[in-house]
């Protein structure tokens, strides 16, 4: 089943990260596998549809003193969550847990240390994901909290904006590819085009750091980046959307927080928050 850890971690000193963490620390991460479990470590680094998403971290900074990077307070803790989306992947989950928990590990970064204060786990079924709401006039209310990089298809194209068919359409193939057999769904680009409508509240467009390269002709390593975009935006579904169409969509949304949005999401992108309710509590709360 898809699982999911929270961890909360200090820095020891004060010290910089990138504005787009998320490549430090899944290699952070990784290394702390690597060292009792190899094999694990490798299978994740090397097979591309290994379920493993990260979140950013989320907490108060400092500015940094160079362009694109923050800055960690020691007086502050900071938290970011894990998730593993494949239902067979329960071992990488298992090791990822057994060592931050069990061995009280440091995440050690490129120029400082997070020390980890707690971390919590929790899960859900597919069957659970699917569970169907009782109310008709639903809501979803994603916030965008690292850049969503979506290809268009098997274009070279990005989208920079949370159209209802790439954000849904990313989301079906990731929860089709890591279910369990029965649990496939098949709701088509069409459908989601008529039957979704969305409403950003608020969104803005980067270029998401995934990991650096060396550049053998320039001598010096240089940033992979992906273009992508974080905000907020509500997704309801018109009066004649079919049930099944409904039931599924929302479950995709519950999957979000488990598996991510887009590419990269092992590397700290496509990281959500996921509220489902009725609309009249959106206009309440805002």
């Amino acid at each position: 089943m898809p699982h999911k850890i929270t961890l909360i971690a200090r820095p020891v000193d004060s010290f910089e990260v990138p504005s787009s963490e998320g490549y430090q620390l899944y290699s952070a991460l990784l290394n702390i596998i690597r060292e009792s479990e190899e094999d694990l470590a490798a299978y994740a680094h090397d097979f591309p549809p290994s379920s493993l998403s990260l979140s950013p971290l989320r907490g108060v900074f400092m500015p940094g003193d160079r362009p694109r990077h923050k800055k960690l307070d020691p007086a502050h803790s900071y938290w970011m969550k894990i998730g593993i989306a494949d239902s067979r992947e329960g071992e990488l989950f298992s090791s990822i847990a057994r060592q931050l928990v069990l061995r009280e590990r440091s995440i050690m970064l490129e120029r400082g240390e997070l020390q980890v204060e707690s971390v919590s786990t929790s899960a859900s079924s597919f069957e659970e994901l699917l569970c169907s709401s009782d109310h008709e006039d639903l809501c979803i209310d994603i916030r965008f909290i690292s850049p969503t990089c979506i290809k268009y298809r098997n274009s070279s194209v990005y989208e920079m904006f949370p159209h209802r068919e790439a954000v849904f359409s990313s989301l079906l193939s990731k929860w089709n590819a890591s279910c369990p057999d029965g649990f496939r769904m098949d709701i088509e680009r069409d459908e989601m085009a008529r039957f979704i409508i969305e409403r950003p509240v608020s969104y803005e467009t980067h270029s998401a750091l995934v990991n650096t390269v060396f550049d053998q002709r320039k001598g010096h390593h240089r940033p992979i980046l992906r273009p992508g975009f974080t905000g907020r935006c509500v997704y309801t579904f018109t009066d004649d959307a079919p049930r099944d169409v409904r039931n599924g969509i929302v479950a995709l949304s519950r999957f979000a927080e488990f598996s991510g949005i887009g590419s990269a999401v092992a590397r700290g992108c496509g990281a959500v928050e996921v509220r489902i309710c009725r609309s009249d509590e959106i206009h309440r709360g805002g």
